[in-house]
């Protein structure tokens, strides 16, 4: 999350994940934030984690890339589908945390909930060492590709990247608008025999909603016309694309970044 000073200067603040940006950027803590657009959707009309706790004042500037929901199993465990993970033991994602949620909406679509599986609420990094320590059947991880913590396993042991099939696919999409279908190349992990199909999520920049007008068009106008040196500057820079800035957005766009998306003729 970042806290503007004034328009030229920007703080950085290193946070815990979307759940928690969210509330800052909510409590004016923060002016700025990245979050999954997701769980912006959750905070922004008070449902699953944010049940009774609505966030308001908070909106869109732009989805930046794809954070991709990566299910990784053993080879061994004989878990070929969703449905296949019942009694075993797999790693759900922190409590609170948009991969709890993606781990529950993909479970669901196969008919099961968390008391089906032996299940356990940790981060990426718990998951991979878990895993290895063989304390674990599978995991859920929601982030940009590659993932570290499943890079770091592939190099010693062998994993699975589990596929979900079209028709799951076609009902996430459907069910909730935030996801969208992505396929996992074999080329991405050490061990991979096959594409695994899956969705994702967008990790997407949002504002308050009383940051002034012209400093988010500007930032907006910033981050399309410096692409550039973004992609220098970080891989996820790569897949910034205008033409997708508003694909996945289902709370409404900051007037700022709405004003530049109709001189570029984004939207309407």
């Amino acid at each position: 999350a970042w806290r503007t000073h004034e328009r030229r200067w920007f703080a950085a603040q290193s946070t815990g994940a979307s759940s928690e940006n969210l509330r800052l950027v909510g409590k004016d803590e923060a002016d700025l934030a990245i979050v999954q657009n997701d769980v912006m959707d959750y905070a922004y009309n008070g449902t699953k984690l944010f049940q009774g706790q609505q966030i308001k004042g908070i909106s869109t500037i732009a989805t930046l890339y794809r954070e991709v929901v990566q299910i990784a199993v053993n080879p061994d465990a004989k878990i070929n589908t969703v449905a296949d993970m019942k009694g075993k033991r797999i790693s759900v994602g922190d409590a609170g945390s948009g991969v709890e949620a993606n781990a529950m909406q993909i479970l669901a679509a196969a008919g099961l909930t968390f008391d089906d599986l032996k299940a356990s609420h940790l981060s990426f990094k718990e998951s991979g060492n878990a895993y290895q320590d063989k304390q674990l059947d599978g995991f859920f991880v929601t982030a940009g590709i590659p993932n570290a913590a499943i890079q770091e396993i592939t190099a010693l042991q062998k994993i699975k990247m589990l596929s979900l099939d079209t028709a799951t696919v076609d009902k996430l999409v459907k069910e909730y608008p935030f996801y969208t279908p992505y396929v996992i190349k074999k080329e991405i992990y050490k061990g991979m025999t096959a594409d695994a199909q899956t969705v994702a999520v967008k990790a997407t920049l949002i504002a308050r909603d009383d940051l002034d007008e012209a400093v988010v068009y500007n930032l907006t106008k910033a981050l399309f016309e410096n692409k550039g040196e973004l992609a220098k500057a970080h891989a996820k820079g790569v897949e910034l694309d205008i033409n997708d800035a508003v694909k996945g957005v289902s709370v409404p766009l900051h007037p700022g970044a709405k004003k530049y998306y109709i001189e570029k003729g984004i939207i309407k």
